[in-house]
């Protein structure tokens, strides 16, 4: 399965070699959990466990929210009502899957970012990082339509707003909206569509998963280093790693314990924190909220579609060059899939021949600083669409496409980077020798006992 010598799953048994010869899926999951792992990895390889549990949760609680939800306009915000009111234990089902959604939302971003900061992204990954992309495409459009069903105010504004989007696309925007919502409207129609897609994509994201999983399996894992395991032989590459079972295994499962701890903390005792008060109102398409927001986690994105409004020269340009087909509308669409894109588009937009941020110094800052501005871009999607908070939003969004589009190609060429190690065997027995040293100094630097009086 891994490019990295290993030992393989035998058949010992008359059963075993009989179901192997003809399924070898046994092969296959001890191929996959005792595959060679980096024995350098760090508390941030915890996130695809994370991520694989928040799949299972949503799916499962999904699928028993369904039997007691109704797809209709006139009832599916009461069903939700029942089911909180009603059904045994229907509430912490439905907190369980709402805030799931916020902890796969998390998990999902800390993966994107340590992928991005130690260059998870480089040859041979590509495929892994583009097919982990499209999930995270497919989950953002499984969280929204999710958001629709409850049939609240916020939800049935946020799919007015989101769907004119494609209203906005030339030529064929029309035709996709009408086909979207099933009618001119956010309607009926609109509330079945969502609700049998929101149903289907889960499942088309296990399948990508899985995919993603394998992809990663036959590339092998990176490393906080980014030097790769050596292969040339098993002796080299049991130097360099460490058996995923039971190792990483213990230590996923360990931070997905404390992680839940503080999860179902939130889901018990303040499940509505990340929410909207004014989706436990009945939608109702004659009163427009105030200020209409998405979930927190479209928030960088949609500040991103919010910035660039007529007034911007960019969009003035478009415009003029376009003959006035792209207005500012449809750019602030082209830029919020495109903020997406650049990020996919990251494997060949690096030019850098080394992988990890650790022996960059330059990128250090310029990743920071995006850290930074995502969050910046997350608190402006929440403030409403006045100064100076359009102002902000676009310098945000300006940097987010600077960072991809012009400091990644350029760094390549202008940063010197620090000495790597050799290999990770290198890397691990500084990180040892390092520790014993530290205790030593604790050691000797602990005030000597004074006897008891």
């Amino acid at each position: 399965m891994s490019g990295i010598p290993h030992d393989h799953y035998e058949p010992k048994t008359k059963g075993e070699k009989w179901l192997n010869s003809r399924l070898p899926i046994v092969g296959l999951l001890y191929d996959t959990i005792m595959i060679p792992t980096p024995k350098n990895l760090n508390w941030m390889w915890i996130w695809g466990i994370v991520l694989t549990f928040c799949l299972a949760l949503q799916i499962i609680t999904g699928i028993v929210l369904v039997m007691h939800y109704t797809p209709h306009v006139d009832m599916a915000f009461a069903s939700v009502e029942h089911i909180m009111r009603n059904v045994n234990g229907g509430h912490m089902i439905r907190y369980l899957h709402s805030n799931g959604a916020s902890l796969f939302f998390i998990a999902v971003y800390a993966h994107i970012f340590r992928g991005l900061y130690y260059g998870s992204y480089k040859a041979p990954r590509e495929i892994t990082w583009i097919i982990g992309m499209l999930i995270y495409l497919l989950m953002m459009g499984t969280a929204f339509m999710g958001y629709v069903l409850p049939w609240g105010q916020m939800s049935f504004w946020g799919a007015t707003v989101i769907t004119g989007l494609f209203g906005a696309i030339p030529f064929i925007g029309e035709p996709i909206q009408t086909l979207l919502l099933g009618g001119p409207a956010v309607d009926n129609a609109t509330l079945n569509r969502f609700f049998s897609l929101h149903y289907l994509f889960p499942f088309l994201i296990a399948g990508l998963v899985i995919v993603h999983i394998w992809a990663f399996h036959t590339t092998g894992n990176n490393n906080p280093t980014g030097v790769e395991v050596r292969r040339t032989s098993k002796a080299e590459a049991e130097k360099d790693t460490v058996s995923f079972w039971p190792y990483f295994v213990i230590k996923d499962l360990f931070a997905l314990a404390v992680l839940l701890a503080v999860f179902f903390a939130i889901v018990g005792f303040m499940p509505n924190y990340l929410g909207h008060p004014d989706n436990y109102i009945e939608a109702n398409p004659l009163a427009t909220p105030a200020h209409i927001v998405p979930e927190w986690y479209f928030l960088p994105f949609y500040a991103i579609l919010r910035a660039f409004t007529a007034e911007v020269w960019v969009v003035q340009f478009a415009s003029f060059v376009t003959g006035g087909i792209i207005d500012a509308k449809f750019f602030g669409v082209l830029a919020m899939f495109g903020a997406i894109i650049v990020m996919a588009l990251a494997p060949w937009l690096d030019t850098s021949s080394v992988r990890s941020a650790r022996y960059r110094p330059m990128l250090k800052w310029w990743f920071g600083i995006l850290v930074f501005d995502f969050f910046a871009l997350m608190w402006l999607g929440a403030m409403p669409a006045e100064e100076p908070y359009a102002t902000l939003s676009l310098i945000a969004s300006a940097y987010w496409f600077g960072y991809f589009l012009v400091i990644l190609p350029l760094l390549g060429i202008i940063e010197k980077p620090d000495a790597q190690p050799t290999s990770i065997e290198e890397d691990f027995k500084k990180k040892q020798l390092k520790k014993k040293a530290d205790k030593t100094d604790d050691y000797f630097l602990k005030p000597e006992a004074t006897p008891a009086e």
